[in-house]
């Protein structure tokens, strides 16, 4: 299996070093694409200077996540795409590496979410560390689909869970210690307040009360993953309907 990682990146030349040197480093991962969005950082060519490998496509101006992912889609070469956050801490190579071999020996699961199980209580309380996380095995038609759809910044990974609960996708979760750096630590409490509240408003305007209700309810369990001293099987792997 070849996977492409894509991941969007927008002033975070402080921060994409803890990604991108685990990525390059990480099983599966034959292609690495960041889409630049209009950064006034440098962070184009901090990437470009210190990991030529990496394929760096520059947006000339800031567009938002949704948009600068649906242009970087043009260069993905593989079936199978890893969605990945820039501003990522405490990212194991380990956790990653297991979430893409259980994508790679059961072939029966559409996406995989890698859930932030260290979030705090409140986020958790919500789902958002497994509804909003933007660490995402899937296929890469698939998210070409869901992009066919006109969607704001916010509503990307809503509008995946959406599209994978009306086709009837196999949808697992698996735990990742990695944590995303909040809004109010990168803008400041005033400006990283509201940019949150402007993204739920986004988010329920978008998928409507109803189905937000519904992904919260059943929308995905657990992929349990049972050790064995014999060689990886498909049956290692228990899935529960969702």
């Amino acid at each position: 299996m070849k996977v492409t990682c894509l991941i969007p990146c927008y002033n975070e030349r402080e921060r994409i070093a803890q990604v991108l040197n685990v990525i390059i480093d990480t099983s599966y991962i034959a292609q690495v694409i960041c889409v630049d969005d209009g950064s006034e950082d440098g962070t184009a060519d901090y990437i470009e200077m210190h990991w030529p490998e990496v394929e760096v496509i520059r947006m000339p101006q800031n567009v938002g996540k949704t948009a600068a992912i649906k242009y970087g889609l043009k260069y993905v070469q593989h079936e199978v795409l890893l969605m990945m956050d820039a501003d990522l801490q405490d990212l194991r190579k380990e956790e990653l590496e297991a979430a893409l071999d259980a994508y790679q020996h059961y072939t029966g699961i559409d996406m995989i979410i890698m859930r932030r199980i260290n979030s705090p209580w409140f986020v958790k309380w919500y789902r958002s560390d497994v509804l909003l996380s933007g660490e995402r095995i899937l296929r890469t038609a698939d998210l070409k689909q869901v992009l066919k759809q006109k969607l704001k910044c916010y509503q990307l990974e809503v509008a995946i869970n959406r599209y994978m609960l009306r086709h009837k996708r196999v949808v697992r979760w698996m735990p990742w210690s990695a944590m995303n750096t909040y809004k109010v630590d990168k803008l400041g409490v005033l400006d990283g307040s509201k940019k949150e509240f402007m993204m739920y408003v986004d988010i329920v305007n978008y998928v409507g009360f109803s189905h937000m209700c519904l992904q919260l309810a059943s929308f995905t369990k657990k992929l349990k993953h049972h050790k064995t001293t014999k060689p990886a099987r498909t049956d290692n792997y228990t899935l529960k309907p969702i």
